[in-house]
């Protein structure tokens, strides 16, 4: 399989333990990437491909996603809202939460997806991550077979994408909009 990632958006969020289930539930993963080795340093998770090709060294860095994990305090039903009028003096009722950590794959394809060997398999990795996020999106332009594909993933389902190509990318209306400073009468 060969493939390219020429762009990537990503702000997924999702339960860092339903990540951690989905590769100790041994997934299928691209034929090229052989396994997997999983690295908590901090606040950041580390997914790093293990090459199935014991000709590629062992000095070369394979891709790796990185995502960055928070604590959310989730609650069993919708919190009451700041400011919201309290009629009399009912006592409050605490409703019933914890606090999760979270998984977020955020940023652009240097941010998420790093290093450039087996890049796409890992990328392939990414978008299985993101059919079981529930917040967020991914967008990506990649190429298999020398044929450009346009991914988007909203909140866990597959949407709508396709490629275009323009001949100038900055002529889309909005040249006007700017301050002509060669002609500026209050710079003399």
């Amino acid at each position: 399989m060969s493939g390219r990632v020429y762009r990537l958006h990503s702000t997924l969020e999702l339960p860092l333990e339903d990540v951690m289930d989905y590769f100790e539930n041994n997934p299928t993963l691209p034929p090229e990437v052989e396994d997997v080795d999983i690295t908590r340093r901090n606040n950041t998770l580390i997914i790093k491909a293990v090459s199935a090709d014991d000709s590629l060294s062992k000095y070369t860095p394979t891709a790796q996603l990185k995502a960055s994990v928070t604590e959310n305090r989730v609650y069993e039903e919708e919190p009451p809202r700041a400011g919201a009028p309290s009629w009399g003096d009912e006592e409050e009722e605490e409703i019933p939460s914890e606090l999760v950590e979270f998984a977020c794959f955020k940023g652009d394809l240097e941010t998420v997806l790093q290093n450039t060997a087996l890049q796409y398999p890992m990328f392939l990795v990414l978008r299985e991550i993101a059919m079981l996020s529930e917040k967020g999106t991914l967008t990506a332009i990649t190429e298999e077979s020398d044929e450009l594909q346009a991914t988007r993933i909203v909140e866990g389902e597959v949407r709508a994408a396709s490629v275009e190509v323009v001949e100038n990318p900055q002529q889309n209306g909005s040249s006007d909009s700017g301050v002509n400073w060669r002609d500026n009468k209050f710079i003399s």
